[in-house]
């Protein structure tokens, strides 16, 4: 059974921020947004977790092996570097959709995204180390089968980004509310998601879902980890084997 850690990642009091004392430029906010999350994914990745910037005022971690101490130390890199400061919320579970609605609510509670009283919170508790385990963490490479030879070198650059994106749309939605799974854009053709214990027939299913839905063919290599990294980089071989085999699944055994 996995056991995923997920940190919520959110701004605070973000948008009255941008337009205090008069609304800021949407260069300037875009430039400081990727930076942002490019300072977080390096602080979280030199930790062996994953950052998704979903809206960039709210990012989602996976963060299987950062302790309360680690996040602290990321919140205060944040302070001293940035106009702004970010809460975290820390929420586990058997899925990671579960863990992700259990951070949620935490800093719900805490306070509105736009209180300006709520400044860095730290809630929740990581898993304790004892109980982890080498497959907490399932994930899941997705990327589009012939993606430059159908979209990139056919269509123009805008149309290819479309349906790259309806399979994206497609791919997300299916595995959340059939599998409890989180699924993110990555670039290029890839779709990273962080899911439960699933099967092969479970990712065969999903593939199948987005060719209906979305007309994209996809194909999938899974790895197993007791963190984000050890499972992403499972995932990527994986995901090699499946290019070099042409088969729409591939999957490292668990350890």
């Amino acid at each position: 059974m996995t056991n995923t850690q997920v940190t919520l990642v959110q701004l605070d009091n973000y948008g009255p921020w941008t337009v205090t004392p008069s609304p800021r430029r949407e260069v300037d906010l875009q430039t400081m947004q990727s930076r942002l999350y490019a300072d977080l994914s390096q602080a979280f990745g030199m930790r062996d977790g994953y950052v998704f910037f979903t809206r960039f005022d709210n990012m989602i971690a996976v963060s299987n092996g950062l302790d309360l101490e680690d996040h602290a130390r990321i919140q205060e890199s944040i302070r001293n570097r940035y106009p702004v400061t970010v809460s975290l919320s820390i929420g586990t579970g058997a899925s990671p959709a579960d863990a992700l609605v259990e951070a949620t609510a935490a800093l719900q509670a805490q306070g509105s995204a736009q209180d300006a009283d709520r400044r860095e919170a730290l809630l929740g508790q990581p898993i304790d180390e004892e109980t982890r385990t080498d497959d907490d963490v399932q994930i899941a490479h997705f990327d589009v089968v012939d993606a430059t030879g159908t979209y990139t070198d056919e269509l123009d650059a805008y149309s290819s980004f479309i349906h790259i994106e309806q399979g994206y749309a497609a791919l997300m939605q299916h595995m959340h509310d059939a599998h409890d799974s989180l699924s993110f854009f990555v670039g290029g053709d890839n779709i990273i998601a962080v899911c439960p214990d699933l099967t092969p027939a479970d990712y065969e299913e999903a593939i199948e879902h987005v060719s209906d839905t979305a007309g994209v063919d996809l194909r999938v290599g899974v790895g197993h980890g007791v963190s984000p990294h050890d499972a992403g980089m499972g995932a990527k071989h994986a995901l090699e084997d499946a290019r070099e085999h042409e088969t729409e699944v591939e999957v490292v055994p668990e350890p």
